[in-house]
């Protein structure tokens, strides 16, 4: 995937002059301060918002041509999925579980019947680690975490060659956050998915992600190998980012 949006003279740019890659396989990080335009990015790349100028290359095809109203029945949404910030606001609360993972299969011409997307179903909530026997219950009988799998098993339901993970743990527990993170590597490398992977938690980009990217003010001021970039900045913000990270006491 490429991405390149045009830079405007409009007062107020939410996002401005951006471009990067994400490969093939590979998760890069997209980190910066609470309002810099990280989520805006990862709305325009999933095709949810519509970029005011500029391209987004998906498999050789300028996907922001296509408004996002009209986006939602293309046959490259199957191929770019992703997963909400909030579990609980991003599920419908009348659906199971089940149900809740089964929508992009159902909506996207499953085929088989009823006991192959159920079967289908449960190979992917063990697939995130998410019991079977919480399949027929609602979100508001799951935790925070269960319902976190829900959301990621329902985004690789159609095997995406991309998802976008827009801070998947920022609304869990401590405790729950390394777990959900963990559970992320499995399914990424044994479908070849590539990762996008937004947060302002640099230990996180750390432990995931191939490269980062560092935001600030709608556009990227450093990206470049996790490895280097976090060892070795360049860029005097993203020292800054890396300084506020807390430190154990001595």
């Amino acid at each position: 995937m490429h991405i390149v949006v045009a830079r405007l003279a409009a007062a107020f740019r939410a996002v401005d002059g951006i471009r990067f890659d994400v490969r093939r396989g590979e998760s890069v990080g997209l980190v910066g301060e609470s309002g810099c335009g990280k989520s805006t990015t990862s709305l325009m790349v999933t095709r949810l918002i519509d970029p005011t100028a500029g391209r987004i290359e998906f498999e050789g095809r300028d996907i922001a041509a296509e408004p996002a109203r009209s986006f939602a029945a293309s046959p490259i949404r199957p191929r770019l999925q992703m997963v909400f910030q909030d579990p609980t606001e991003s599920l419908n609360p009348r659906f199971t579980a089940a149900r809740a993972i089964a929508d992009p299969i159902l909506r996207f011409g499953g085929k088989g019947g009823a006991t192959t997307t159920r079967a289908r179903v449960e190979q992917l909530a063990t697939m995130v680690g998410l019991p079977l026997d919480l399949l027929d219950r609602f979100p508001h009988q799951l935790s925070g975490g269960q319902k976190a799998r829900v959301g990621i098993a329902r985004a690789i339901a159609l095997e995406p060659a991309l998802v976008v993970l827009d801070e998947p743990t920022a609304a869990l527990d401590v405790s729950v956050q390394a777990v959900v993170l963990n559970l992320l590597q499995d399914p990424k490398d044994r479908l070849g998915m590539s990762y996008l992977f937004v947060s302002h938690d640099l230990n996180v980009v750390r432990l995931l992600c191939d490269r980062v990217i560092v935001m600030r003010a709608g556009r990227i001021v450093e990206q470049g190998a996790t490895s280097d970039v976090l060892s070795a900045p360049k860029g005097a913000y993203t020292r800054e980012l890396l300084d506020a990270i807390p430190k154990p006491p001595v």
